[in-house]
């Protein structure tokens, strides 16, 4: 197995993944998931990878399925990739900060794709979740209990949803189910 890691000395060296020491949340998140999902996006052009299928996990990888679904669209590599986002128990208390929607802006990522985000409100985790939603093809609960206000969303969007099970060799069935709908 070929293992990458994404990289920056300003983002990422010298500090705890997303909070500090003393428990509080950096200020440049926002930054800082935007260069993790743009340069794992970028290592597989340049790798020439065309996967079928990304599954992103959490909200550290909520902006993947925007840049992949509008930033991405006419890339050879992604253009055809099915986005799965899985959705899990967890959290962030600090919204990201003023502007971050222009800081999205990218190829085709332009006037409409930031006006809708900037529609949305502060980008909160609630709303952060909901802009991965949006832009995927499935769903995957990834916990026993995830924001009520995230599973009516779900249910709403009536999208391929794979809900949570403890025990996934004995539900291959329901895996199987949700791998179709997401490939129709």
């Amino acid at each position: 197995m070929q293992v990458y890691f994404i990289d920056n000395d300003d983002f990422f060296q010298n500090r705890e993944t997303l909070v500090d020491g003393k428990g509080v949340e950096y200020d440049d998140n926002d930054e800082r998931s935007i260069f993790f999902v743009r340069g794992v996006l970028e290592t597989i052009k340049k790798l020439r990878w065309v996967p079928d299928v990304i599954h992103c996990h959490g909200w550290f990888t909520a902006l993947a399925p925007i840049y992949i679904k509008k930033g991405y669209k006419d890339d050879p590599c992604l253009k055809n990739a099915k986005v799965i986002y899985s959705v899990y128990d967890e959290d962030f208390k600090k919204p990201f900060n003023e502007g971050f929607s222009e800081k999205l802006r990218f190829d085709t990522i332009g006037d409409k794709e930031i006006e809708d985000v900037k529609k949305r409100g502060k980008m909160d985790f609630v709303n952060l979740t909901k802009l991965a939603i949006d832009y995927s093809d499935g769903v995957v609960q990834g916990s026993e209990n995830i924001h009520k206000e995230l599973d009516k969303y779900i249910t709403d969007k009536k999208i391929p949803y794979l809900g949570y099970s403890p025990d996934f060799e004995n539900n291959v069935e329901k895996i199987d189910e949700f791998c179709d709908k997401i490939d129709a």
